[in-house]
């Protein structure tokens, strides 16, 4: 284990500046585009939902693929490619001058975001399964760092220059690539290796292959709902915290830094011993429902401050990731990790595209004069029309939890399918 310390320092980092990337754009998004489309309000909403919905396109498309390559040719030289790929296209952002350039960069920077699939499998490589959850939770603190310096540094350097925090992404990526270069070992012994099949590297023949795991196929659809839900809160948030409370590009950007915040401290410090001590299920059944109130809250908050009262108690929805990865990588067998994992971030990436999408146009009807008009009694609260559907889908994903670990128990914590 001593061998693979520097190599999980690399994967912490890489999604890290992952989600770094992703942080960066929710503060600046409809300052930038704004500025290279000339729209108003309503028409930014619109274009930041397609640009995030593009950017999930493409990881959907690719991640597949990314996870079957890395089950062929192993973690090591797919991790180097994709973090690469987001290092350049960070600079590409920085320089964009139109709305193509900005859609194209976004496609670029999908593709090579699918690095995710082999930095999951390359943890499932390297982790007994007794000790995954807490290593998921280390997973979920890299989240939670990068939203905490993400927004933050998208807030305060894009007050600077809105192009600025892209040339940050975009160096400390780059550092980040040259680290890989020299510690990372590979994780995956060449007798574990497996032909790329297209059938499993296709996105929609991987989602076919999570349908061989029932327990994986259930915990797969809640985990597809709470996306949902999430990223049409991601694609909203800015245009929502302005509009509602005329929060500046700074105080949108500390905002997200609390959501970090809360998520670092959760899932980092809290995560493994909340699931030690009630148990992965459990865990996963009261992230469902602390998600659901944190949704409601963030609709309902008819004054600033009362977003952070809620931030604090949706931080504890952060146990449910490690919970469900611990028992999805212990449902798979070792030699399917990588295309278990594709299959799974296929279903975020669809996720990431009906949810933008979604929220965008949800939020953009509510703030219409024609939404006003139609139900004019409750005109204060919708606003946050996006967030209560959002509850809604969360309730729709706790049930189908219930059921699915009702019916599909998962494998005995330091037992592996297949093995």
């Amino acid at each position: 284990m001593a061998r693979h310390r520097p190599a999980l320092g690399f994967i912490f980092l890489t999604l890290f500046l992952d989600v770094l990337g992703f942080g960066l754009l929710i503060p600046v998004a409809p300052s930038l585009v704004r500025d290279v489309s000339n729209t108003v309000t309503e028409q930014a909403a619109v274009l930041v939902g397609l640009l995030s919905s593009l950017y999930a396109l493409m990881q959907f498309m690719f991640a597949p693929i990314i996870g079957a390559l890395s089950d062929h040719f192993g973690r090591r030289p797919v991790l180097l490619v994709s973090v690469a790929g987001s290092g350049l296209d960070y600079f590409a952002m920085a320089l964009a001058p139109s709305m193509p350039w900005l859609f194209i960069t976004r496609a670029i920077n999908g593709i090579s975001g699918g690095s995710m699939t082999a930095a999951n499998a390359y943890i499932a490589d390297i982790t007994p399964p007794e000790k995954r959850a807490a290593a998921f939770g280390m997973v979920g603190a890299a989240f939670g760092l990068g939203f905490i310096v993400g927004p933050l540094a998208g807030g305060l350097l894009g007050s600077v220059d809105i192009r600025l925090p892209f040339y940050v992404a975009g160096g400390l990526t780059c550092l980040n690539w040259c680290y890989g270069l020299f510690v990372l070992p590979e994780s995956l012994p060449h007798e574990r290796r497996r032909p790329v099949n297209m059938k499993r590297a296709n996105p929609l023949g991987s989602l076919r292959h999570i349908t061989e795991y029932p327990l994986i196929l259930g915990l797969g659809a809640a985990l597809f709902l709470s996306n949902v839900a999430q990223f049409a809160l991601h694609s909203t948030w800015a245009l929502y915290t302005e509009h509602r409370y005329q929060w500046s590009p700074t105080m949108i950007g500390l905002s997200l830094g609390a959501v970090g915040l809360g998520a670092a401290f959760v899932q980092a410090g809290l995560a493994g011993k909340i699931i030690r001590r009630i148990g992965e299920a459990r865990a996963l059944v009261v992230a469902y429902v602390m998600g659901t109130l944190a949704f409601s809250g963030y609709g309902g908050a008819t004054h600033g401050w009362m977003i952070f009262v809620v931030i604090c108690i949706g931080s504890f929805a952060g146990v449910g990731m490690p919970a469900a990865q611990s028992m999805i990588t212990r449902s798979a067998r070792l030699d399917e990790q990588g295309s278990i994992q594709g299959a799974l971030m296929g279903l975020q990436s669809i996720a990431a595209v009906l949810g933008p999408q979604a929220g965008s146009r949800v939020f953009a009807w509510s703030i219409s004069p024609g939404a006003a008009r139609a139900a004019p009694g409750i005109a204060g609260l919708l606003p946050g029309s996006v967030y209560f559907l959002s509850a809604a889908l969360s309730v729709v994903g706790l049930g189908i939890v219930v059921l699915t670990l009702r019916r599909h128990k998962p494998p005995a914590v330091g037992t592996q399918a297949g093995v």
